[in-house]
């Protein structure tokens, strides 16, 4: 118990220097963490045991990562992103397995079946470290950080089939159908349970707990609720994250997702340390003596692999700088490659020696992702220039004076755009899609402008101050919130207008100081009983 307890001041006084540290020069806690593993192996030599004791707690920081990725997106948003996760997600998974099979098969002497799991493996990326970054930049609703999750999400449903691959490969008793037929029933069961229950009781349930007026008891609710959907997944063969996804998912449609993530993020982070912890834990500092040439060529070639091939299927789609960021985004290997490469050598399909080399190969490029992160919009502004045409009109922007803004340009946005223009009105659009911005610009729209309204420094730029009104013309939850939170830090004069869909989006917004919040789903309810008194009258 006392060797215990040493064990975890050393490792929680080595992450916080070392954190503070880093943050001093502004690098992210997830090389701090990773260190941090290396360091305290090295110094109190774990075992096998105690490592694997340590990464199944540690899974469940990437459990609770997923389950408040998922409290971002409900069915409506997953139907949405259908082409970001499984045309791009789809298509990435393909190609680069194929790829890296015929790669490890024919250069490496791997037999087929060996080299297929090796291919399948390589051809994931690090859900943790990657979402975590791009939430903590702001980046996940921008155009690349979409595909990037649409991508991850994909491969992430990718390893339920790698697992059963490697079954199929090494099972002595079940036929190949078999084998199929129980996951496919599995994987009903699984949708099933989670989402009826999702539907029909977990709003209940929650009205329930919250009568108790206890913080505590809801947040152990919440608990229950996560760690329930995941080793129901689990059960059925699938991990514990695609469980807790779900639950999220079906929680997103649910007033109570907002408190439940701000509730649950410092739990979700504290357990993400852990878990990049037992990453830096798998580096043998031996092997990295001993094959430190092979390490560093498998390195740069994955990596390189992985960069052409995503870029060279997303540019079909897309424009050149998003592919190209969100290209760079995924360009590592991932935390469940680790996991396939643990099992392919457990039933034999590789060497000890190939799966230590591959682990630390895979490391390593989790430990570069943070920097390529970082500086993923320079190596973008490098390669790729934005349009002239935006950044001419951007420099001009703050002479408007006057004017109405308006955040968003879906298909509300183009209605007042519209209507402002048969009325003379001067406007302005922000718009943080890209590819809508472009397409705007070509139809002829000249004042639209590529800039995300849920940074303060964009209205500052765009002159809220001296504008008629700004108007928040889109859908998404949490940047209403944020744009919202912004504009109230102009203060009391700034004529601002919100449309809202319903009464929990408008809970959202309602402490904030925003003159005019127009929920549509009153005002339709009011055009309609209007409607049928003049019926009546007339």
């Amino acid at each position: 118990m006392e060797n215990l307890l040493v064990i975890l001041i050393v490792t929680i006084a080595i992450a916080t220097i070392m954190n503070v540290f880093l943050k001093k020069i502004d690098m992210p806690t997830v090389i701090g963490y990773i260190f941090t593993g290396l360091f305290i192996s090295q110094i109190f030599h774990f075992g096998e045991h105690s490592k694997e004791t340590l990464s199944h707690l540690a899974e469940f920081g990437i459990v609770f990562l997923m389950f408040t990725i998922g409290l971002e997106f409900s069915l409506g948003h997953m139907k949405a992103m259908k082409k970001e996760v499984f045309v791009y997600g789809g298509l990435q998974v393909i190609t680069a397995t194929l790829g890296f099979s015929f790669i490890a098969h024919h250069l490496f002497g791997l037999d087929v079946k060996s080299a297929i799991v090796v291919g399948s493996a390589l051809s994931l990326s690090s859900t943790a470290i990657v979402l975590k970054l791009l939430n903590e930049n702001n980046d996940i609703q921008t155009g690349y950080g979409r595909i990037t999750l649409g991508v991850l999400l994909f491969q992430d449903l990718a390893v339920i089939p790698m697992l059963l691959m490697i079954s199929i490969f090494t099972s002595a008793t079940s036929s190949i159908g078999e084998l199929l037929w129980h996951t496919f029933v599995s994987a009903i069961f699984v949708f099933l349970i989670i989402f009826l229950v999702g539907k029909y009781l977990i709003e209940k349930f929650y009205n329930w707990v919250i009568a108790s007026n206890s913080e505590e008891i809801f947040l152990v609710s919440v608990f229950l609720t996560v760690i329930s959907a995941s080793v129901l997944a689990n059960y059925f063969g699938f991990s514990y994250s695609l469980g807790a996804f779900l639950a999220g998912m079906t929680i997103a449609e649910t007033k109570y997702r907002y408190r439940i993530e701000a509730d649950l993020v410092p739990f979700r982070d504290i357990l993400l340390g852990v878990f990049f912890i037992t990453i830096g834990m798998q580096i043998d500092l031996n092997t990295v003596s001993n094959h430190g040439y092979i390490i560093l060529a498998l390195l740069v070639a994955i990596m390189g692999a992985k960069f052409l091939i995503l870029f060279l299927t997303l540019r079909l789609f897309t424009q050149s700088r998003t592919a190209l960021k969100s290209s760079l985004a995924v360009m590592q290997v991932g935390e469940f490659a680790m996991a396939i490469f643990a099992l392919a050598q457990t039933n034999k399909l590789i060497s000890t020696e190939t799966n230590q080399i591959l682990i630390i190969t895979v490391v390593l490029s989790m430990i570069l992702t943070p920097f390529i992160l970082k500086k993923v919009k320079v190596i973008a502004d490098l390669l790729f220039i934005e349009p002239e045409k935006l950044r001419d009109r951007a420099m001009v922007a703050t002479k408007f004076k006057d004017h109405i803004i308006i955040c968003g340009y879906g298909p509300l946005g183009k209605k007042m755009v519209k209507r402002f223009k048969k009325k003379g009105l001067l406007y302005v659009i922000l718009e943080h899609d890209n590819n809508i911005v472009d397409s705007a610009i070509e139809k002829g729209e000249e004042s639209i402008f590529l800039a995300n309204a849920g940074q303060k420094s964009v209205l500052e730029h765009f002159n809220i101050k001296e504008c008629l009104a700004i108007v928040i013309a889109i859908s998404n939850d949490k940047q209403v919130r944020l744009i919202a939170e912004n504009i109230d830090s102009f203060g009391d004069d700034i004529n601002s207008i919100v449309k809202v869909r319903n009464d929990a989006q408008e809970e959202i917004i309602k402490d904030l100081n925003i003159r005019h919040i127009v929920n549509s789903r009153d005002t339709i309810s009011n055009i309609l009983v209007q409607k049928v008194i003049k019926c009546e009258l007339e």
